[in-house]
Protein backbone atom coordinates (compact mmCIF):
# COMPACT_ATOMS: atom_id res chain seq x y z
CA UNK A 1 0.00 0.00 0.00
CA UNK A 2 1.58 3.54 -0.90
CA UNK A 3 1.84 5.53 2.36
CA UNK A 4 0.77 9.05 1.88
CA UNK A 5 1.96 12.44 3.20
CA UNK A 6 -0.51 14.73 5.00
CA UNK A 7 -0.83 16.68 1.97
CA UNK A 8 -2.06 13.60 -0.25
CA UNK A 9 -4.97 12.85 2.38
CA UNK A 10 -6.51 15.97 2.66
CA UNK A 11 -6.11 16.69 -1.51
CA UNK A 12 -7.62 13.22 -1.85
CA UNK A 13 -10.65 13.76 0.10
CA UNK A 14 -11.31 16.63 -2.31
CA UNK A 15 -11.19 15.40 -5.58
CA UNK A 16 -13.94 16.14 -7.21
CA UNK A 17 -12.88 15.08 -10.47
CA UNK A 18 -9.54 13.54 -11.59
CA UNK A 19 -7.30 14.54 -14.60
CA UNK A 20 -3.88 16.28 -15.26
CA UNK A 21 -4.95 19.15 -13.34
CA UNK A 22 -7.55 17.94 -10.38
CA UNK A 23 -11.01 19.55 -9.91
CA UNK A 24 -10.92 20.00 -5.98
CA UNK A 25 -13.71 20.89 -3.88
CA UNK A 26 -12.93 24.45 -1.76
CA UNK A 27 -13.98 24.56 1.78
CA UNK A 28 -13.79 28.16 2.51
CA UNK A 29 -13.22 31.06 0.14
CA UNK A 30 -11.75 34.11 2.34
CA UNK A 31 -11.55 37.71 0.14
CA UNK A 32 -10.62 41.00 0.47
CA UNK A 33 -10.83 44.43 -1.68
CA UNK A 34 -8.00 44.53 -4.15
CA UNK A 35 -8.18 41.19 -5.84
CA UNK A 36 -12.04 40.32 -6.13
CA UNK A 37 -13.67 43.20 -7.80
CA UNK A 38 -12.88 41.86 -11.66
CA UNK A 39 -14.09 38.09 -10.40
CA UNK A 40 -16.87 39.79 -9.32
CA UNK A 41 -17.47 41.54 -12.57
CA UNK A 42 -17.18 38.37 -14.52
CA UNK A 43 -19.71 36.65 -13.10
CA UNK A 44 -21.96 39.77 -13.61
CA UNK A 45 -21.01 39.44 -17.54
CA UNK A 46 -21.35 35.84 -17.46
CA UNK A 47 -24.42 36.12 -15.73
CA UNK A 48 -23.83 33.38 -13.34
CA UNK A 49 -24.64 33.73 -9.48
CA UNK A 50 -21.88 32.62 -6.65
CA UNK A 51 -22.82 29.22 -6.19
CA UNK A 52 -22.13 28.07 -2.29
CA UNK A 53 -22.19 32.01 -1.00
CA UNK A 54 -21.98 31.24 3.24
CA UNK A 55 -18.63 29.11 2.30
CA UNK A 56 -17.13 33.02 1.67
CA UNK A 57 -15.93 35.24 4.12
CA UNK A 58 -14.72 38.83 3.34
CA UNK A 59 -13.07 41.95 4.86
CA UNK A 60 -11.35 44.95 4.41
CA UNK A 61 -7.92 44.90 4.94
CA UNK A 62 -5.33 46.14 2.42
CA UNK A 63 -6.68 49.42 1.80
CA UNK A 64 -7.86 50.77 4.90
CA UNK A 65 -6.29 53.34 6.60
CA UNK A 66 -4.81 52.29 9.86
CA UNK A 67 -5.48 56.04 11.93
CA UNK A 68 -9.28 56.22 11.53
CA UNK A 69 -12.02 54.48 10.83
CA UNK A 70 -13.10 56.95 7.63
CA UNK A 71 -13.09 55.81 4.26
CA UNK A 72 -8.79 55.81 2.49
CA UNK A 73 -8.64 59.67 1.10
CA UNK A 74 -7.17 57.87 -2.12
CA UNK A 75 -10.28 57.55 -4.79
CA UNK A 76 -8.97 54.14 -5.89
CA UNK A 77 -8.91 53.09 -2.55
CA UNK A 78 -12.32 54.23 -1.50
CA UNK A 79 -14.01 53.07 -4.73
CA UNK A 80 -12.52 49.57 -3.93
CA UNK A 81 -13.72 49.27 -0.29
CA UNK A 82 -17.36 50.35 -1.54
CA UNK A 83 -16.88 47.69 -4.67
CA UNK A 84 -16.27 44.76 -1.91
CA UNK A 85 -19.60 45.75 0.02
CA UNK A 86 -21.42 46.57 -2.87
CA UNK A 87 -20.63 42.74 -4.32
CA UNK A 88 -21.06 41.16 -0.62
CA UNK A 89 -24.13 42.77 -0.37
CA UNK A 90 -25.30 41.44 -3.38
CA UNK A 91 -24.18 37.98 -3.51
CA UNK A 92 -25.22 37.34 0.10
CA UNK A 93 -22.02 36.93 1.33
CA UNK A 94 -20.52 37.43 4.90
CA UNK A 95 -18.52 40.86 5.25
CA UNK A 96 -16.62 42.59 7.85
CA UNK A 97 -16.01 45.97 6.87
CA UNK A 98 -14.16 48.59 8.08
CA UNK A 99 -15.06 49.83 11.75
CA UNK A 100 -17.15 46.62 12.16
CA UNK A 101 -15.77 44.37 15.29
CA UNK A 102 -15.15 41.40 12.61
CA UNK A 103 -12.82 43.70 10.29
CA UNK A 104 -9.09 42.54 10.62
CA UNK A 105 -6.63 41.27 7.83
CA UNK A 106 -8.02 38.33 6.40
CA UNK A 107 -5.53 35.64 7.76
CA UNK A 108 -5.60 36.65 10.71
CA UNK A 109 -9.81 36.92 11.21
CA UNK A 110 -10.15 33.13 9.57
CA UNK A 111 -8.41 31.56 12.65
CA UNK A 112 -9.58 33.66 15.63
CA UNK A 113 -13.12 32.64 14.16
CA UNK A 114 -13.06 29.36 14.19
CA UNK A 115 -13.51 29.39 10.73
CA UNK A 116 -10.07 27.51 9.61
CA UNK A 117 -9.70 24.08 10.47
CA UNK A 118 -7.86 20.85 9.66
CA UNK A 119 -8.15 18.94 7.00
CA UNK A 120 -10.02 21.82 4.87
CA UNK A 121 -9.09 23.45 1.52
CA UNK A 122 -9.29 27.23 1.49
CA UNK A 123 -8.14 29.86 -0.86
CA UNK A 124 -8.05 33.61 -1.27
CA UNK A 125 -6.78 35.99 -3.67
CA UNK A 126 -3.40 36.69 -1.60
CA UNK A 127 -0.45 34.39 -1.44
CA UNK A 128 -0.07 34.49 2.18
CA UNK A 129 -3.04 32.28 2.38
CA UNK A 130 -0.22 30.24 3.33
CA UNK A 131 -0.91 31.65 6.97
CA UNK A 132 -4.33 28.95 7.41
CA UNK A 133 -1.63 25.81 6.85
CA UNK A 134 -0.72 25.88 10.21
CA UNK A 135 -4.22 23.83 11.33
CA UNK A 136 -3.32 21.25 8.75
CA UNK A 137 -5.20 22.92 6.27
CA UNK A 138 -4.12 22.66 2.32
CA UNK A 139 -4.96 26.83 2.09
CA UNK A 140 -2.70 28.93 -0.86
CA UNK A 141 -3.35 31.77 -2.89
CA UNK A 142 -5.39 32.02 -6.43
CA UNK A 143 -5.80 34.73 -9.04
CA UNK A 144 -8.47 36.63 -10.37
CA UNK A 145 -10.01 34.17 -12.87
CA UNK A 146 -9.90 31.48 -10.13
CA UNK A 147 -11.85 33.38 -7.42
CA UNK A 148 -14.48 34.34 -10.21
CA UNK A 149 -14.25 30.38 -10.84
CA UNK A 150 -14.21 29.21 -7.22
CA UNK A 151 -17.30 31.60 -6.67
CA UNK A 152 -19.30 29.90 -9.41
CA UNK A 153 -18.62 26.46 -8.54
CA UNK A 154 -16.83 26.16 -4.92
CA UNK A 155 -13.97 24.05 -7.38
CA UNK A 156 -10.60 24.86 -8.36
CA UNK A 157 -8.77 23.06 -11.43
CA UNK A 158 -5.30 22.38 -10.07
CA UNK A 159 -2.19 20.57 -10.53
CA UNK A 160 -1.36 18.84 -7.35
CA UNK A 161 1.54 19.85 -5.46
CA UNK A 162 4.67 17.90 -5.17
CA UNK A 163 4.87 17.36 -0.82
CA UNK A 164 7.72 18.80 0.45
CA UNK A 165 9.51 18.22 4.78
CA UNK A 166 10.95 20.45 6.14
CA UNK A 167 11.88 18.63 9.57
CA UNK A 168 13.31 21.14 12.43
CA UNK A 169 15.36 19.32 14.58
CA UNK A 170 16.45 20.23 18.48
CA UNK A 171 14.86 23.17 19.83
CA UNK A 172 14.69 26.89 19.61
CA UNK A 173 17.11 28.29 21.96
CA UNK A 174 15.84 31.21 24.61
CA UNK A 175 14.72 34.11 22.99
CA UNK A 176 14.60 32.51 19.22
CA UNK A 177 11.12 32.68 17.92
CA UNK A 178 9.44 31.44 15.08
CA UNK A 179 10.11 34.40 13.00
CA UNK A 180 13.57 33.57 13.49
CA UNK A 181 12.81 30.35 12.39
CA UNK A 182 11.35 30.92 9.42
CA UNK A 183 13.93 33.77 8.06
CA UNK A 184 16.73 30.77 8.74
CA UNK A 185 15.10 27.95 6.77
CA UNK A 186 15.11 30.71 4.45
CA UNK A 187 18.44 31.67 4.55
CA UNK A 188 19.68 27.94 4.54
CA UNK A 189 17.33 26.82 1.28
CA UNK A 190 16.99 29.65 -0.41
CA UNK A 191 13.69 31.46 -1.76
CA UNK A 192 13.37 28.83 -4.67
CA UNK A 193 13.70 25.56 -2.32
CA UNK A 194 10.44 24.43 -1.81
CA UNK A 195 9.13 26.25 -5.81
CA UNK A 196 6.03 25.05 -6.58
CA UNK A 197 5.58 22.86 -3.51
CA UNK A 198 3.55 21.85 -0.45
CA UNK A 199 5.40 22.09 2.16
CA UNK A 200 4.92 20.05 5.60
CA UNK A 201 6.49 21.92 8.43
CA UNK A 202 7.24 19.03 10.88
CA UNK A 203 9.80 17.96 14.22
CA UNK A 204 10.14 18.75 17.44
CA UNK A 205 10.73 22.46 17.28
CA UNK A 206 7.95 22.73 14.93
CA UNK A 207 5.54 20.98 17.64
CA UNK A 208 6.88 23.06 20.51
CA UNK A 209 5.48 26.22 18.68
CA UNK A 210 1.98 27.70 19.62
CA UNK A 211 -0.51 28.07 17.07
CA UNK A 212 0.37 31.75 16.46
CA UNK A 213 4.12 30.97 15.89
CA UNK A 214 2.73 28.37 13.47
CA UNK A 215 1.14 30.69 11.64
CA UNK A 216 4.02 32.99 11.43
CA UNK A 217 5.96 29.80 9.93
CA UNK A 218 3.46 28.51 7.24
CA UNK A 219 2.53 32.94 6.38
CA UNK A 220 6.06 32.56 5.09
CA UNK A 221 6.29 29.42 3.26
CA UNK A 222 5.41 30.83 0.33
CA UNK A 223 8.75 32.95 0.33
CA UNK A 224 10.38 29.44 -0.22
CA UNK A 225 8.70 29.38 -3.72
CA UNK A 226 5.89 26.78 -2.15
CA UNK A 227 2.56 27.36 -2.78
CA UNK A 228 1.63 26.53 1.23
CA UNK A 229 2.77 25.49 4.11
CA UNK A 230 1.07 22.79 6.57
CA UNK A 231 1.29 21.50 10.42
CA UNK A 232 -0.21 18.52 11.02
CA UNK A 233 -2.69 19.20 13.76
CA UNK A 234 -2.74 18.27 17.36
CA UNK A 235 -3.64 19.02 20.89
CA UNK A 236 -2.22 22.71 20.03
CA UNK A 237 -4.24 23.29 17.44
CA UNK A 238 -7.60 22.04 19.05
CA UNK A 239 -6.90 23.52 22.13
CA UNK A 240 -6.56 26.79 20.06
CA UNK A 241 -9.95 26.08 18.08
CA UNK A 242 -12.34 24.94 20.83
CA UNK A 243 -14.70 27.97 21.73
CA UNK A 244 -14.24 29.97 18.86
CA UNK A 245 -17.42 30.95 17.59
CA UNK A 246 -17.61 29.05 14.36
CA UNK A 247 -15.91 26.14 15.64
CA UNK A 248 -17.71 22.80 15.74
CA UNK A 249 -19.70 22.64 19.30
CA UNK A 250 -20.71 19.47 22.02
CA UNK A 251 -20.89 16.36 19.81
CA UNK A 252 -20.14 17.60 16.72
CA UNK A 253 -16.49 19.06 18.58
CA UNK A 254 -15.29 15.57 19.45
CA UNK A 255 -16.31 14.10 16.38
CA UNK A 256 -14.21 16.58 14.22
CA UNK A 257 -11.41 16.02 16.75
CA UNK A 258 -11.22 12.70 16.31
CA UNK A 259 -11.58 12.67 12.33
CA UNK A 260 -8.44 15.47 13.21
CA UNK A 261 -6.20 13.37 14.91
CA UNK A 262 -6.25 11.20 11.39
CA UNK A 263 -4.46 13.59 9.59
CA UNK A 264 -0.86 13.36 9.43
CA UNK A 265 1.51 11.84 7.38
CA UNK A 266 2.08 8.06 7.18
CA UNK A 267 5.47 7.12 8.97
CA UNK A 268 7.07 6.21 5.85
CA UNK A 269 5.71 8.16 3.41
CA UNK A 270 7.77 9.41 0.71
CA UNK A 271 8.20 13.21 0.45
CA UNK A 272 9.50 14.69 -3.53
CA UNK A 273 11.77 16.56 -1.18
CA UNK A 274 12.91 17.49 2.34
CA UNK A 275 15.12 19.82 4.15
CA UNK A 276 16.69 19.06 7.39
CA UNK A 277 17.13 22.14 9.53
CA UNK A 278 18.48 22.55 13.42
CA UNK A 279 16.72 24.99 15.43
CA UNK A 280 19.12 24.85 18.19
CA UNK A 281 21.98 26.50 15.50
CA UNK A 282 19.50 29.36 15.01
CA UNK A 283 19.88 32.80 16.52
CA UNK A 284 17.19 36.47 16.60
CA UNK A 285 17.93 37.56 12.66
CA UNK A 286 17.59 40.42 10.43
CA UNK A 287 17.25 40.50 6.67
CA UNK A 288 20.15 42.82 5.35
CA UNK A 289 18.74 42.38 1.62
CA UNK A 290 15.68 42.66 -0.28
CA UNK A 291 14.52 39.16 -0.33
CA UNK A 292 13.64 37.29 2.63
CA UNK A 293 16.25 34.52 2.53
CA UNK A 294 19.09 37.16 2.73
CA UNK A 295 19.41 37.20 6.77
CA UNK A 296 21.76 36.80 9.35
CA UNK A 297 21.86 37.18 13.14
CA UNK A 298 21.60 40.47 14.19
CA UNK A 299 25.25 39.92 15.84
CA UNK A 300 26.38 39.19 12.66
CA UNK A 301 27.88 41.38 9.58
CA UNK A 302 26.36 42.14 6.43
CA UNK A 303 27.93 39.54 4.06
CA UNK A 304 30.38 39.97 1.05
CA UNK A 305 28.79 39.42 -2.31
CA UNK A 306 32.50 38.06 -3.07
CA UNK A 307 31.82 35.37 -1.28
CA UNK A 308 29.56 33.86 -3.41
CA UNK A 309 30.55 31.17 -5.82
CA UNK A 310 27.18 31.43 -7.88
CA UNK A 311 27.27 34.16 -10.25
CA UNK A 312 23.29 34.53 -9.85
CA UNK A 313 23.70 34.99 -6.18
CA UNK A 314 26.82 37.17 -6.06
CA UNK A 315 24.97 39.78 -8.92
CA UNK A 316 21.76 39.74 -6.88
CA UNK A 317 23.48 40.41 -3.13
CA UNK A 318 25.80 43.59 -4.87
CA UNK A 319 22.20 44.28 -6.36
CA UNK A 320 20.75 44.17 -2.81
CA UNK A 321 23.71 46.02 -0.75
CA UNK A 322 23.34 49.00 -3.26
CA UNK A 323 19.49 49.25 -2.68
CA UNK A 324 19.58 48.50 0.52
CA UNK A 325 22.93 51.52 1.10
CA UNK A 326 24.83 49.14 2.91
CA UNK A 327 29.02 47.72 3.27
CA UNK A 328 30.20 44.20 3.11
CA UNK A 329 31.32 43.70 7.08
CA UNK A 330 29.38 46.25 8.62
CA UNK A 331 28.04 45.17 12.34
CA UNK A 332 23.90 44.72 12.23
CA UNK A 333 23.90 46.22 15.34
CA UNK A 334 25.66 49.48 14.22
CA UNK A 335 23.10 49.65 11.42
CA UNK A 336 20.74 52.92 12.46
CA UNK A 337 16.74 52.14 12.34
CA UNK A 338 14.45 55.26 10.75
CA UNK A 339 11.22 53.25 11.16
CA UNK A 340 9.94 50.63 13.27
CA UNK A 341 6.68 48.63 12.07
CA UNK A 342 5.13 45.71 14.00
CA UNK A 343 2.00 44.07 12.18
CA UNK A 344 0.97 42.37 9.25
CA UNK A 345 -0.11 39.29 8.66
CA UNK A 346 3.01 37.47 9.70
CA UNK A 347 2.89 39.39 13.27
CA UNK A 348 0.21 41.27 14.75
CA UNK A 349 -1.94 38.60 16.63
CA UNK A 350 -1.97 39.35 20.47
CA UNK A 351 1.13 36.77 21.20
CA UNK A 352 3.00 39.24 19.02
CA UNK A 353 2.24 42.06 20.82
CA UNK A 354 2.85 40.65 24.05
CA UNK A 355 6.19 39.67 22.86
CA UNK A 356 7.04 43.48 21.63
CA UNK A 357 5.23 45.00 24.92
CA UNK A 358 7.19 42.62 27.37
CA UNK A 359 10.04 44.47 25.64
CA UNK A 360 8.78 48.40 25.92
CA UNK A 361 7.53 48.34 29.01
CA UNK A 362 9.51 51.08 31.12
CA UNK A 363 11.22 52.10 28.05
CA UNK A 364 11.07 54.50 25.62
CA UNK A 365 11.87 54.25 21.43
CA UNK A 366 15.11 56.24 20.46
CA UNK A 367 14.93 59.63 19.57
CA UNK A 368 14.57 59.91 15.98
CA UNK A 369 12.79 56.84 15.62
CA UNK A 370 9.14 56.17 14.43
CA UNK A 371 7.37 53.60 16.00
CA UNK A 372 3.93 52.20 14.73
CA UNK A 373 1.94 48.71 15.71
CA UNK A 374 -0.57 47.98 14.20
CA UNK A 375 -3.27 44.91 15.40
CA UNK A 376 -4.39 42.24 13.05
CA UNK A 377 -7.75 42.37 13.88
CA UNK A 378 -10.30 44.57 15.96
CA UNK A 379 -10.77 41.57 18.46
CA UNK A 380 -6.40 41.44 18.66
CA UNK A 381 -7.12 45.44 19.37
CA UNK A 382 -9.54 44.57 21.72
CA UNK A 383 -7.64 42.33 23.72
CA UNK A 384 -4.35 44.13 23.46
CA UNK A 385 -6.40 47.12 25.29
CA UNK A 386 -7.64 44.80 27.76
CA UNK A 387 -4.18 44.09 28.82
CA UNK A 388 -3.08 47.48 28.92
CA UNK A 389 -0.39 46.70 26.27
CA UNK A 390 -1.78 50.33 24.60
CA UNK A 391 -0.76 51.91 27.21
CA UNK A 392 2.85 50.26 27.02
CA UNK A 393 3.48 51.00 23.30
CA UNK A 394 1.95 55.13 23.84
CA UNK A 395 4.37 55.33 26.86
CA UNK A 396 7.13 53.72 25.06
CA UNK A 397 6.14 56.33 22.01
CA UNK A 398 4.32 53.84 19.19
CA UNK A 399 1.96 55.07 17.58
CA UNK A 400 -1.40 52.63 18.26
CA UNK A 401 -3.13 51.61 15.06
CA UNK A 402 -6.57 50.28 14.17
CA UNK A 403 -6.10 47.31 11.85
CA UNK A 404 -5.37 46.60 8.46
CA UNK A 405 -2.19 45.76 6.08
CA UNK A 406 -0.56 49.15 7.01
CA UNK A 407 3.12 49.00 5.65
CA UNK A 408 3.36 45.39 4.83
CA UNK A 409 2.02 46.40 1.32
CA UNK A 410 2.19 50.02 1.44
CA UNK A 411 -0.82 50.74 -0.40
CA UNK A 412 -2.89 52.45 2.61
CA UNK A 413 -0.97 55.51 3.35
CA UNK A 414 1.14 54.13 5.75
CA UNK A 415 4.73 54.16 4.14
CA UNK A 416 8.21 54.66 4.89
CA UNK A 417 9.97 57.31 3.27
CA UNK A 418 12.88 56.81 0.40
CA UNK A 419 15.91 56.43 2.12
CA UNK A 420 14.62 55.71 5.06
CA UNK A 421 15.63 52.07 7.01
CA UNK A 422 12.69 50.23 8.52
CA UNK A 423 12.58 47.28 11.05
CA UNK A 424 9.39 45.45 9.98
CA UNK A 425 7.89 42.83 11.26
CA UNK A 426 6.06 41.49 7.95
CA UNK A 427 7.25 38.91 5.31
CA UNK A 428 8.71 41.03 2.14
CA UNK A 429 11.62 42.82 2.39
CA UNK A 430 11.31 43.67 -1.53
CA UNK A 431 12.82 46.73 -3.21
CA UNK A 432 9.86 49.80 -2.93
CA UNK A 433 7.61 47.47 -0.53
CA UNK A 434 6.96 49.52 1.78
CA UNK A 435 7.51 52.90 -0.64
CA UNK A 436 9.55 54.14 -3.42
CA UNK A 437 12.82 53.85 -2.05
CA UNK A 438 12.15 52.74 1.46
CA UNK A 439 14.95 49.69 2.68
CA UNK A 440 13.42 46.67 4.81
CA UNK A 441 14.63 44.50 7.41
CA UNK A 442 12.17 41.88 8.43
CA UNK A 443 12.74 40.77 12.19
CA UNK A 444 11.10 39.51 14.83
CA UNK A 445 8.00 41.43 16.82
CA UNK A 446 10.65 41.14 19.93
CA UNK A 447 13.94 42.17 17.76
CA UNK A 448 11.40 44.98 16.21
CA UNK A 449 10.72 46.34 19.57
CA UNK A 450 14.68 46.25 20.94
CA UNK A 451 16.01 47.80 18.21
CA UNK A 452 13.12 50.75 18.87
CA UNK A 453 14.76 51.02 21.79
CA UNK A 454 18.48 51.07 20.77
CA UNK A 455 17.93 52.91 17.71
CA UNK A 456 20.16 50.64 15.88
CA UNK A 457 18.99 46.66 15.29
CA UNK A 458 19.48 44.64 18.92
CA UNK A 459 17.81 42.10 20.91
CA UNK A 460 16.00 42.26 24.16
CA UNK A 461 19.04 40.95 25.32
CA UNK A 462 21.31 44.03 24.75
CA UNK A 463 18.70 46.03 26.45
Amino acid sequence: MTRKTLVDKIWDLHVVESGAADLIYIDLHLLHEVSSPQAFAGLREAGRAVRRPALAVATSDHDVPTDGRELPPDAGAAKQLQVLADNCRDNDIELHPVGSPGQGIVHVIGPQMGLTRPGTTIVCGDSHTATHGAFGAIAFGIGTSEIEHVLATQTLRARRPESMAVTVTGELPPGVTAKDLALGILAAGGTDAGTGTLIEFRGPAVRALSMEGRMTLCNMAVEMGARSGLVAPDDTTFTYLKGRPRAPRGELWEQAVAEWRTLCSDPDAVFGRELVFDAGSLAPRVTWGTNPGQSVPVDGVVPDPADSTDPGERAAAERALAYMDLRPGTKMRDVGIDVVFIGSCTNSRIEDLRAAADVLRGRRVADGVRGLVVPGSMLVRQLAEQEGLDRVFAAAGFEWRMPGCSMCVGINGDTVAPGQRCASTSNRNFEGRQGAGARTHLVSPATAAATAVAGRFATPADL
